[in-house]
């Protein structure tokens, strides 16, 4: 008779984990392994390029940034000793922590953190609105940066230790000078761990070791800030797409953490004393449309899906918890200071059946991408059905997140491998105010997949960063809300929050809002 655990072995076999031969080689070696089952698989190592959430984590790992949010959102010093602002706010100077490395033994100098800034000034919406304002960035010696304004702009120390995806990621300047539009190959990072590629098996797993060149903060973590300590030698991210084998291999003690485990298995762990489950932070559910493609260049059938979506029965599809979440009519999270529910409509199937035909919608096919591993997957399916009752021709396609996360960033038509819409999970720090906001910037084909083009939403982002008062920044918010609502760059779809469930002996881990795995501690 086979016995659950031989099946078990066996299913992870076949997916390429291979973990039983790997305990005893890690065993051999007196190494700490600690083994994690990530959301999805990681298809790209360049953090610039996508603000996919694996490569985010993946960043995470690798790299350190000149600044960091703590756990009261505060920004704070990381691979800055000291800075100074002149009195006009105009210019300000960074002076590099001694002893910075990359992973290759190199120094971390001003001109590796220029160039790497540029880089990423290309791409990330608060980067690109920084260098808008930015007259001169000059390494003027190897460890001081400085940083001349064109005029008195209030967000420097938020874009620069902004959390989350497209993270202002410090890189050796040979692979910062990579083109911004075109994928580093080469990982070598400053972060407290280094990525071992030549054990990197996309679809299987992801490894890394501790970064002995890295020289971590001595206060103590805090959020995404302070002391990034690997308290192990060896991470791996094996990708197990089946939620039911990760969860056995959990009890099993195969692996330490399941990452994003599905509310609907809490029932199952519970009451088991070696495993420990928490709450992670709030993430918006975002339908997001294809702009670049008909029929979604159409503005009145956009309205027509705000007005059809209901976010109670989208997100009760994923869960029941009440606990784990919220329906939130604002582009904005709940807890953000901007939130607002300004203009916002209620759900009305009738009125969204007349705007489909209103809009002058011909049947054209609407290819829905789901990746059936991730919380939304069965949010997806009932706005699918939704769209289906309305009246629209919905292709829906299930494939895993790798897949659409590579699917997402093509134009091309539908009959051409092309897309109209997709469901994604943004985190808190991306989706809270209109200038980091992942799915509001409208700047045509810098913006998100999708492509939004919208001049007004543009100029109140703009604003939004010239304003020095609370109030008069929430006023501008407001209105890019109501503009946003005649636009439509996306429908939120409610906010709700993930499960992370890992074993108990685990120590020192931190829930900042995204997994980060320093100062996690494991028995040896």
């Amino acid at each position: 008779m086979i016995t659950l655990r031989g099946r078990l072995k066996a299913a992870l076999a076949a997916a390429g984990l291979a973990i039983a031969g790997s305990l005893a080689a890690v065993s051999a070696q007196a190494q700490t392994v600690l083994r994690v089952r990530p959301f999805g698989d990681l298809k790209t190592i360049d953090p610039m390029v996508t603000s996919d959430y694996m490569v985010r984590n993946h960043a995470y790992m690798i790299y350190d940034t000149l600044f960091a949010q703590d756990e009261t959102g505060a920004i704070k010093p990381q691979m800055v000793e000291r800075f100074t602002t002149s009195p006009d706010g105009l210019t300000w100077t960074f002076v590099l922590r001694d002893g910075l490395k990359f992973h290759d033994g190199a120094a971390v100098t001003a001109t590796d953190v220029v160039a790497s800034l540029k880089r990423w000034g290309e791409r990330d919406g608060l980067g690109q609105q920084l260098m808008a304002h930015t007259a001169s960035l000059t390494a003027t010696d190897p460890a001081t940066v400085t940083l001349v304004l064109k005029d008195r702009w209030g967000l420097v120390l938020d874009a620069l230790g902004k959390p989350s995806s497209m993270l202002p990621v410090i890189m050796p300047e040979r692979i910062a000078r990579t083109p911004s539009s075109q994928p580093i190959t080469d990982p070598v990072g400053s972060g407290p761990f280094m990525m071992v590629r030549s054990e990197w098996s996309p679809g299987a797993k992801i490894v890394y070791v501790r970064a002995p060149t890295y020289v971590p903060r001595a206060e103590p973590p805090s959020g995404l800030a302070g002391g990034k300590r690997a308290n192990v030698d060896r991470v791996e991210w094996l990708v197990i797409p089946d939620a039911q084998t990760a969860l056995n291999a959990l009890q099993a003690g195969e692996i330490d953490i399941f990452e994003e485990m599905p509310p609907d298995m809490l029932p199952l762990v519970r009451n088991n004393p070696k495993i420990t489950v928490g709450r992670l932070s709030a993430l918006q559910g975002v339908m997001r449309f294809n702009q670049s493609q008909p029929p979604f260049n159409n503005q009145v059938l956009r309205q027509a899906i705000l007005r059809l979506v209901d976010q109670e029965q989208a997100l009760r599809a994923y869960v029941d918890d009440k606990g784990l979440y919220a329906v939130c009519a604002s582009f904005y999270m709940c807890d953000s200071p901007y939130f607002t529910r300004a203009g916002w409509p209620a759900t009305d199937i009738a009125a969204a059946r007349r705007m489909v035909r209103e809009s002058g919608y011909d049947g054209a096919r609407i290819v829905v991408l789901d990746a059936t591993e991730t919380a939304l997957s069965p949010a997806t399916q009932v706005v699918a059905q939704a769209m289906r009752e309305i009246g629209l021709n919905v292709d829906y396609q299930a494939m895993d997140w790798g897949t659409l996360s590579s699917r997402r960033t093509s134009k091309n038509p539908v009959a051409q491998g092309g897309w109209s819409i997709f469901l994604s999970g943004p985190a808190a720090p991306d989706m809270s105010d209109p200038v980091g906001h992942l799915a509001l910037r409208s700047n045509c084909d810098a913006a998100w997949f999708g492509w939004p083009c919208d001049e007004t939403i543009e100029k109140l982002r703009a604003a939004f960063t010239m304003e020095p008062t609370l109030e008069g920044r929430r006023k501008i918010a407001e209105a890019v809300q109501e503009r946003a609502l005649t636009t439509v760059p996306y429908v939120p779809v409610g906010q709700f929050w993930l499960v992370r469930a890992h074993q108990a002996n685990l120590t020192g881990l931190l829930t900042p809002g995204l997994p980060v795995y320093w100062n996690v501690a494991k028995p040896r």
